[in-house]
């Protein structure tokens, strides 16, 4: 039997229980910053995606694309169901999101897969709500940014036309039709969900009486 002395007593457990004890402190920090590990492998997936489509790899960037985006879904499902959030989770996560999707749109343009206009649309809302949330940060409104249903609906629909457009370059070239209308799809939601933020951004900046 081992004693431990403490400042107020003392505790006796068995050699077996302490290892135990230091076994699930390591296991339970572990859990605590895998969201935080899983967040940065999908940012150093990133350049890989990106690489591999230069090189027209595009069935290995849809895979990669995917194993990204599934990531994306554990490190929140993690995260929630352990209640392991973290302050630098709630930063990392949307950041890698943002230049995942992002990286992939402009990479996609400048290799003629999809329209310009539709990636100027995404960056302009996107440096549009930052920008209107520097704005009422300045006015001394401590908003915090919560993604709206809109929102997610628009984010998922990105996710969708990019894997949609490696899949029908990669593998199923039948599939064009499909992303012509999730290019329309996420044209219109990126809009509405634009004007959404924007509209609760005006509401919040007027003076109330």
């Amino acid at each position: 039997m081992l004693r431990i002395k403490l400042r107020y007593g003392s505790l006796a457990a068995p050699i077996g229980g302490v290892a135990y004890c230091v076994q699930a402190s390591g296991l339970t920090t572990l859990l605590r910053n895998l969201p935080n590990i899983l967040t940065l492998l999908r940012i150093l997936l990133v350049p890989v995606v990106i690489l591999s489509l230069r090189e027209g790899q595009y069935v290995s960037a849809l895979v990669l694309f995917l194993l990204a985006g599934i990531t994306d879904g554990l490190d929140g499902w993690i995260a929630k169901r352990f209640d392991c959030v973290s302050q630098l989770g709630t930063i990392l996560d949307p950041v890698a999101d943002k230049l995942l999707i992002s990286s992939t749109f402009v990479m996609l343009v400048l290799l003629g897969d999809i329209p310009f206009w539709l990636v100027l649309m995404v960056v302009c809302r996107d440096v549009g709500i930052v920008g209107g949330y520097v704005i009422l940060q300045l006015l001394g409104d401590e908003m915090v940014i919560q993604p709206t249903l809109l929102s997610k609906i628009n984010t998922v629909l990105q996710i969708v036309l990019v894997s949609g457009v490696l899949l029908v370059h990669g593998i199923w070239a039948g599939g064009a039709i499909l992303v012509d209308v999730l290019i329309i799809a996420v044209t219109i939601t990126t809009v509405a969900s634009g004007l959404h933020y924007i509209y609760h951004g005006v509401i919040r900046a007027e003076p109330t009486a």
